[in-house]
């Protein structure tokens, strides 16, 4: 149990780092700029469960994907930590890395026309999102027998999942309020920070994939 639950948190930080609410926070802001609090809440919470069902169709999905496409988990791994690692070197480069973001604010009075994208996709869950799960997906797809001591793992995952989104829903919800605390000085701190552990967990992912690529040729040792 104590392995599932550092299994939990690892999965649980590696998802908030990837997301990063914290940079997240200004994008919101303009995008909903004149917008009152309780349109900014519906568009947070709508925006977070879009992100939520893309989440967990890549992790039901996520093998099935692999297969189609012929794919394999060690590919996956090791392209998921290069964009990992592009992530986390642009978080120390604010003003570079919202290019492909388009900021120009929600056109509706409701707001929900920026809730799928940018805010959903990519802002939530972008290709390092993807290349995580898929990953994962596929690592306990490989492993399962459906018996009870392999379904902790899956609903660890779920948990995780869910746990990041929560937090990332009253990151939003409580942008303003986040932001008046921390100033924007703290929040470009936090994202550089951020940066990296992105870019050192991408390159984790590298060196990993790296292995298991090379095994079958006994280059590297089991």
């Amino acid at each position: 149990m104590r392995a599932q639950f550092i299994y939990f948190i690892s999965l649980y930080a590696t998802l908030l780092a990837i997301i990063n609410p914290m940079e997240a926070i200004p994008v919101f802001l303009k995008l909903l700029s004149g917008k009152d609090q309780a349109v900014q809440r519906a568009v947070a919470r709508k925006s977070c469960l879009y992100a939520t069902y893309l989440m967990f169709f890549f992790l039901v999905f996520g093998t099935l994907l692999l297969k189609a496409f012929g794919v394999s988990v060690s590919m996956i791994k090791i392209v998921g930590g290069i964009v990992l690692m592009r992530i986390g070197f642009q978080l120390f480069a604010p003003s570079s890395r919202s290019g492909m973001i388009p900021t120009a604010g929600s056109t509706q009075a409701d707001g929900m026309d920026v809730a799928f994208s940018p805010l959903a996709m990519p802002i939530m869950f972008g290709p390092g999102g993807i290349a995580t799960l898929i990953s994962m997906a596929a690592t306990l797809h490989v492993s399962l027998s459906w018996s009870e001591q392999q379904l902790i793992p899956i609903a660890a995952t779920c948990l995780a999942i869910i746990a990041t989104m929560v937090t990332v829903y009253f990151s939003l919800a409580y942008s303003e309020k986040i932001l008046k605390r921390i100033g924007p000085s703290g929040l470009d701190a936090a994202t550089r920070i951020t940066g990296f552990f992105v870019a050192a967990m991408g390159m984790g992912l590298i060196l990993n994939g790296l292995v298991e690529y090379l095994q079958p040729y006994g280059l590297v040792a089991r």
